[in-house]
């Protein structure tokens, strides 16, 4: 096992693709759940499916979160000399650009079959595209924003990590010097998650029914309340190893918690406590003790897994050479390929079983041969959030090196 150090930590790469992993299987899910909304849904739905979505859906988008922070924290150690300046730029570049790019160009197929499959628009896509990128257009003006039909559908977490980055960047220098501070040093592991754990409570007791889940960014204030605090915890906890080492020491303990409290919310789900959802709104111990559950398990999970990565993936893999700048790219076109591979797919009435099987296949053969095309087009790397340097013109043995 490795101790954390200011090196790179290949159990956070190793963290982001394995989420990654998570994250299309989840949203192939979202096509087969029943009772779930989703931009298009399968004529097979199945209601169990929720139980076991509800597994990573609670924690799944804050482990992305914390993951960025941890990043971004052990960039600015390794690289003391970028100026803030430099910093915002770089996120900007890697995360602003995309977004435009998702949103004029990758989504667009999102939201034109959602229309088409509730009979809003006749066929045509490239008319469809010219009124979706027009904030003017006349076309189902029902459902426009403040941008027209203009959204950004699942890559909604750039432009959040984007504000929460340029929020921080600026205090990095005071958090870093908090974070050595002979005080904060001795603040022990279980004293902080404690404080992290009560702090997810309140937001999720005063923010969540007043400020329902949008993720439009503005007015998405329980989502801020819970990702903001994500964020801000990652970068502090990347800058003490002593609780890193902590998680790592105790992952078993956070995976029983995490297991526990997991099964508590699945049993709530399916009706075994009725007491306690009927004095819900009159009781307010019954309202802390879910709130309890609920932040357990959000930070239980996240501690579970960062502890065991840390212990068995803290390693340098090939496998991290490839997936490492393949990410940005794939979490940009995953969900625009499962969307249109399920619509082509419909028409065969496949089993549902064989059905998922072929969409998910299709579904990794188009992120792995949509990265093979963007990595070799300088303008679609940069589009994509990714370097300029052209991996075609780099000596094997250099390419490993780095």
């Amino acid at each position: 096992m490795t101790q954390p150090t200011a090196e790179r930590r290949y159990d956070i790469d190793w963290l982001r693709t394995l989420a990654f992993a998570v994250l299309i299987l989840f949203h192939l899910g979202m096509y087969y759940v029943a009772d779930w909304g989703w931009h298009i849904k399968s004529e097979q739905t199945v209601t169990w499916l929720q139980n076991l979505m509800m597994l990573t859906a609670p924690w799944r988008m804050s482990l992305l979160f914390f993951i960025s922070a941890v990043a971004l924290a052990l960039v600015q150690k390794r690289s003391d000399a970028r100026s803030g300046l430099q910093l915002a730029g770089r996120r900007t570049q890697r995360l602003l650009v995309p977004l435009l790019f998702g949103m004029f160009v990758i989504v667009v197929p999102q939201t034109y079959f959602e229309a088409l499959s509730q009979n809003l628009i006749e066929p045509g896509y490239f008319q469809f595209w010219g009124k979706y990128i027009n904030p003017r257009t006349d076309l189902l003006t029902e459902h426009h924003t403040a941008i027209g039909l203009l959204t950004w559908n699942h890559l909604w977490f750039l432009p959040y990590l984007w504000i929460y980055s340029l929020l921080l960047i600026p205090l990095r220098r005071p958090l870093n010097q908090l974070a050595q501070s002979r005080i904060f040093q001795r603040v022990p592991p279980v004293l902080a998650i404690a404080a992290v754990v009560i702090v997810l409570m309140l937001v999720w007791l005063l923010l969540r029914t007043q400020y329902p889940v949008t993720h439009a960014l503005v007015n998405d204030w329980y989502n801020h309340g819970r990702y903001l605090l994500v964020f801000v915890f990652g970068y502090l906890f990347a800058l003490q190893p002593r609780w890193w080492q902590f998680v790592i020491d105790r992952r078993s303990l956070f995976l029983g918690l995490a297991i526990g409290c997991y099964l508590l919310i699945i049993a709530n789900r399916n009706g075994a406590f009725p007491a306690l959802e009927a004095n819900f709104n009159q009781h307010l111990g019954v309202r802390l003790f879910a709130g309890i559950v609920v932040a357990l398990n959000h930070w239980a999970w996240i501690f579970c897994v960062v502890g065991f990565a840390g212990f068995y993936l803290n390693r340098p893999s090939r496998v991290l050479r490839y997936t490492n700048p393949a990410i940005l790219p794939w979490y940009i076109l995953h969900q625009t390929l499962i969307i249109v591979f399920a619509w082509s797919l419909k028409p065969l009435a496949l089993p549902i079983g064989l059905e998922a099987v072929c969409l998910l296949a299709l579904t990794v053969g188009g992120c792995v041969g949509g990265y093979g095309i963007i990595r070799r087009v300088n303008a679609l790397r940069w589009l994509c959030g990714m370097s300029l340097a052209e991996p075609a013109k780099v000596a094997p043995q250099a390419a490993l090196a780095r």
